[in-house]
């Protein structure tokens, strides 16, 4: 497993901006697929975005396509997920979690940072 630190959440009004970022300890992120997931008081929580490492590729929940853009950088093995255009509905508590190559689940977990969006 790989330990992960989220950060940059914090309060913004709708319409805005914000960068969140998921940074690895312990060891690289290479060889994994590093997700952006979210979680809504009362809600389950869901996929928001996520990213290849080797490789590059991406996939977005259809709610966040167009506004937010998930990157990486291999130097500072940290991914980012960049959020704009933000909506009070994007408000929730913002989890990074690694899923190993080859692998079929999210085997490690940040704490999370919280995204509120007012309108």
């Amino acid at each position: 497993q790989v330990q992960l630190v989220e950060s940059g959440g914090g309060l913004v009004q709708a319409g805005g901006s914000l960068r969140l970022l998921c940074a690895a300890s312990g060891r690289t992120f290479s060889s994994y697929t590093i997700g952006w997931f979210r979680q809504a008081p009362g809600k389950e929580r869901e996929f928001v975005a996520a990213v290849r490492w080797i490789g590059g590729s991406t996939w977005y929940a259809d709610s966040v396509k167009g506004r937010f853009t998930i990157s990486r950088d291999d130097a500072k093995n940290t991914v980012y997920l960049q959020m704009s255009a933000l909506k009070p509905e994007d408000t929730a508590h913002y989890y990074c979690a690694a899923k190993p190559g080859g692998g079929t689940k999210y085997d490690s977990w940040g704490q999370g940072t919280q995204v509120t969006v007012s309108s």
